[in-house]
C-alpha cells in the first residue's frame, strides 16, 4: 500500500508465532507504528496510547476477545477493532460485528491479503468521514 498515513496499530494474540506474522504483515504494508500484546489485559492498560486499529484475537487466555472488545469500545468507540479467529464458523464473525467490531479476520494462509483489504476499508471509511465532517458540523451548528 502506498502513502499510508502513520496509523497506530495494536495486535493482540496469545500465539507468539501469529503475533510475529501479523507484525511483519503490517510492517510490509507500510504501517510502522505496531505494538503487539500477548494478552487481553495489557492492551486495556495501553488504550491511552490512542491506537486507531486493533487486531484482536477471539480466543485469549484468561479473557475472551469479546470482553476486551467491549472494554475497547467503551473507552473509545472510534477505534477500528478487527476480531481474529482460527475458527471457520460464522457465529463468531456475526457476534463480533454485533459487539462493535469493524471486521472479522479468519486466520489462514491468505492473512496478508485479508489484512491489506481490511486496512484499505478502514482508510476508505476514515477518508469518507473526514470529507463529510465539515458538512456535518455545519449542519449541527447551523442556526435557523
Amino acid at each position: 500500500m502506498k502513502n499510508l498515513p502513520n496509523i497506530k496499530t495494536f495486535v493482540v494474540d496469545d500465539d507468539p508465532f501469529f503475533l510475529q506474522i501479523m507484525e511483519q504483515v503490517l510492517l510490509n504494508l507500510g504501517i510502522d507504528d505496531v505494538t503487539c500484546f500477548d494478552n487481553g489485559f495489557d492492551i486495556q492498560n495501553s488504550l491511552h496510547q490512542k491506537p486507531e486499529i486493533i487486531f484482536l484475537d477471539y480466543n485469549l487466555e484468561g479473557i475472551t476477545g469479546y470482553d476486551v472488545l467491549k472494554k475497547i469500545k467503551r473507552y473509545d468507540p472510534d477505534i477500528y477493532v478487527i476480531l481474529i479467529s482460527a475458527q471457520d464458523e460464522i457465529k463468531p464473525a456475526v457476534d463480533a460485528l454485533k459487539h462493535g467490531a469493524f471486521d472479522y479476520l479468519q486466520k489462514s494462509n491468505d492473512t496478508m491479503n485479508q489484512v491489506e483489504a481490511i486496512i484499505g476499508k478502514v482508510l476508505a471509511v476514515k477518508e469518507a468521514l473526514e470529507k463529510n465532517k465539515p458538512t456535518l458540523l455545519k449542519r449541527i451548528f447551523q442556526i435557523k
